[in-house]
């Protein structure tokens, strides 16, 4: 399971140690910066690849947030939920493929 330095102790935490299946889990939680400069390079370039694709996944986030406005939640039912979020992703799709065109010409 990825996810970032925000997690530190994940696998520590009651309703995770105490969950015979969740306590198989190996967690692949982000390095803390003040860690990397004490690592080994195999290890730092493992975290470069973490970060890497942490990048590239909360890239169409931060779009959605910033370009088009959608910060806060609706309830409008999980149909309505889903669809409006589709569209987003997919206009995301749209605007960061503009912009690397955009660069390129």
């Amino acid at each position: 399971m990825g996810v970032d330095a925000g997690y530190q102790g994940a696998g520590k935490r009651p309703d995770v140690a105490d969950d015979p299946h969740l306590s198989q889990v190996e967690f692949r939680i982000a390095a803390r910066k003040s860690k990397l400069a004490a690592m080994a390079l195999p290890d730092r370039v493992a975290e470069s690849r973490k970060a890497s694709v942490r990048a590239k996944v909360e890239h169409p986030f931060l779009i959605i947030k910033r370009d088009f406005g959608f910060t806060k939640t609706r309830y409008r039912g999980i149909a309505k939920n889903l669809n409006h979020l589709n569209v987003l992703f997919a206009s995301a799709n749209w605007v960061m493929r503009a912009r690397a065109v955009a660069l390129m010409g």
